[in-house]
């Protein structure tokens, strides 16, 4: 009897092209929006970290720039619509709830298991 092993690599996209929550949806996670209140340093440099940066990033935001990086990048990774336009003028307006909305992203994100699954099935022949 033989052995075939086969292995399947499927990808899950959860992606309507839009960000999971609103820019003012702050009560829809209250220990975001908490940490954000009262530690906003904090809050930007975990977010950066679960994203994947070094923590320290948010710590070197002069002019938006690790910001507008950070949202393209993340837009990129999770088929969201926008432009760098639309990032600078969201960071600009709404500088903090801007950050909340990312790092609610990157929660919802990490709970739904958007990401690869690797599966092996053995097939007898």
């Amino acid at each position: 009897m033989a052995h075939s092993t086969t292995t399947v690599v499927t990808s899950q996209h959860m992606s309507s092209g839009t960000w999971t929550t609103g820019i003012c949806d702050c009560c829809s996670d209250m220990s975001t929006c908490c940490c954000g209140l009262w530690c906003f340093p904090c809050m930007q440099c975990q977010t950066a970290s679960q994203f994947g940066w070094c923590f320290c990033m948010p710590l070197l935001d002069c002019c938006m720039v690790v910001s507008c990086c950070l949202r393209q990048k993340m837009r990129e990774q999770y088929s969201i619509h926008g432009s760098c336009c639309d990032d600078f003028c969201t960071l600009c307006f709404c500088y903090p709830c801007a950050w909340c909305q990312m790092s609610r992203e990157i929660k919802t994100r990490a709970h739904s298991g958007t990401g690869t699954v690797i599966t092996q099935q053995i097939m007898h022949s």
